[in-house]
């Protein structure tokens, strides 16, 4: 079953964000994990939820986004993005 990340950011040093968006895409790889939603646009349709930079991640599995997010692999890019924003993240998982 697929599984999502999905990541709502407050971003606070943008340069060093930057660092931590160069970094990102190969962590993804041994995982096999893909942007689905990266920054763009977002409207608020319902509620008072005023996301910052939305991010939403596939992945095949819940055990995969699991083992990206606590990996050797995507651990100096967490830590830059830790560094650089504060962020809410959760894991969902998909309905097939």
């Amino acid at each position: 079953m697929k599984a999502y990340i999905i990541v709502d950011i407050t971003i606070t040093d943008p340069a060093l964000y930057e660092d931590y968006k160069k970094l990102t895409p190969a962590s993804l790889v041994p995982y096999e994990g893909r942007f689905i939603v990266r920054g763009g646009a977002t409207e608020t349709l319902e509620g008072d939820w005023k996301p910052g930079r939305l991010v939403i991640l596939e992945f095949p599995s819940a055990e995969k986004a699991r083992a990206w997010w606590s990996s050797d692999t995507y651990a100096p890019a967490k830590a830059l993005r830790q560094a650089a924003s504060h962020t809410q993240l959760i894991l969902a998982e998909g309905c097939l």
